[in-house]
């Protein structure tokens, strides 16, 4: 493949924006207290290939309006052929609902979910009023599945998998069971509900960002960007509020929010003052980004600040790739 190829192949799949993906995984496994391992890089992975799919299949879809607003894209410049696009998208969604299978009965469920979350934004719900909350669901379930996964790994591990699978099924009582070591296990669906806060942290942040990624290539009002300047504030106080988790440094109680913040807010402040095109698509760029910290900030509350150091090293990363491949 050349280089020209792969160029285009990059932007298509808006491959930067992969550093937002893992922190969805790691943040799951420490919401519900499980170590990062098979069954988080399963899900990991899955999150990865469903990401990929809704890149390319973003760009089918949209090919009409490309051609008008963006002819740069690869596709309405001519650089990937709409058919390919198709064919990756759909390569992606099967290797992206395999690896959640592989994961277990419930991570696959989810991983169905997600993947239906992805096809019905692109190709219906981006242009209606439920378009954010589609993209907000889709991230939040994307946190349930490395939940969900890293749970049931964790459960087989310890000879349960079956009880996970079952209960979390037949919605059995899940409140916590008392550990040899006087702890307490939560069972899965307890485990799931113990993940739903940070989801809907996440999803709240997504709606937002995606809100205001409606107007990137045509500038707006600065109604959307201000909604979402106000989300980060009440976002990052909310953050702030929360107690550290039993296991996290002091020095990582406060890094995350305020990273979070000082990434999005500037960006966000700017668009809120000039909604031009330029500052939209640039306080999008930066809304992604601050993912990253969101996550780092979400693991480092929930008790894991080894799972926040190694989601928060992503960051940099980001930005660095950011500057060769735009992320919107």
């Amino acid at each position: 493949m050349s280089r020209g190829r792969r160029r285009a192949w990059a932007e298509l799949l808006r491959l930067p924006a992969l550093f937002t993906v893992p922190g969805d995984a790691l943040a799951g496994a420490a919401a519900v207290g499980a170590r990062p391992g098979r069954g988080t890089l399963l899900a990991l992975g899955s999150s990865l290939c469903l990401y990929e799919a809704g890149m390319a299949l973003n760009d089918w879809a949209d090919r009409a309006e490309d051609a008008v607003d963006r002819p740069h894209r690869p596709i309405p410049s001519g650089r990937i052929r709409p058919a390919a696009a198709l064919v990756a998208a759909g390569a992606f969604t099967a290797a992206g609902l395999g690896l959640a299978c592989r994961a277990g009965r419930v991570p696959g469920a989810l991983g169905a979910a997600l993947a239906a979350t992805v096809w019905a934004y692109d190709l219906g719900l981006k242009r209606t009023p439920a378009g954010p909350l589609a993209m907000g669901a889709a991230r939040g379930l994307d946190l349930l599945l490395g939940a969900a996964a890293s749970r049931a790994a964790a459960s087989r591990a310890a000879g349960t998998g079956a009880a996970f699978a079952g209960a979390a099924f037949a919605g059995a009582e899940t409140a916590g069971a008392e550990t040899a070591g006087g702890g307490t296990s939560l069972r899965p669906i307890g485990a799931l509900r113990a993940a739903v806060p940070s989801a809907l942290t996440l999803a709240t942040h997504t709606a937002a960002v995606t809100t205001v990624s409606r107007n990137e290539t045509t500038g707006g009002t600065p109604a959307a960007p201000a909604a979402a300047l106000t989300t980060t504030a009440a976002l990052t106080v909310h953050l702030l509020k929360l107690p550290v988790g039993r296991g996290a440094a002091a020095p990582l109680g406060l890094p995350g929010p305020t990273a979070y913040a000082a990434t999005a807010v500037r960006p966000l402040l700017h668009a809120t003052l000039n909604p031009s095109p330029p500052l939209t698509q640039r306080a999008v760029g930066a809304g992604i980004r601050a993912m990253i910290p969101l996550q780092a900030a979400l693991s480092a509350r929930a008790g894991s600040p080894a799972t926040a150091l190694t989601t928060a090293a992503l960051a940099p990363l980001a930005r660095r790739f950011a500057r060769k491949v735009s992320v919107t």
